[in-house]
């Protein structure tokens, strides 16, 4: 399922100069998450997060692989924010 998440965004994300550093579905609770970690030279905030999953959302709404409602988070791995 990650591979198919990755492939599906992945040129997207990467014309807006962003790089996919992780995708992970999984199920919490009762809850499918899907999670898209993003990277780029340059500190990622809050709105570029924002911007990529406007991008990426209706790529995911129209994959026939997607058959759970999930969650959708995108976030980034920042150095000292809870990164265990």
């Amino acid at each position: 399922m990650e591979e198919k998440v990755r492939k599906l965004i992945e040129t997207e994300v990467n014309k807006m100069g962003i790089t996919i550093d992780n995708v992970v579905y999984e199920k919490e609770g009762s809850n499918y998450f899907l999670r898209v970690v993003i990277d780029r030279d340059e500190p990622i905030d809050i709105d570029t997060c924002v911007d990529v999953t406007n991008v990426i959302n209706p790529l995911l709404d129209e994959a026939s692989f997607l058959n759970d409602s999930y969650i959708l988070d995108v976030s980034t791995k920042e150095k000292g924010e809870g990164n265990e």
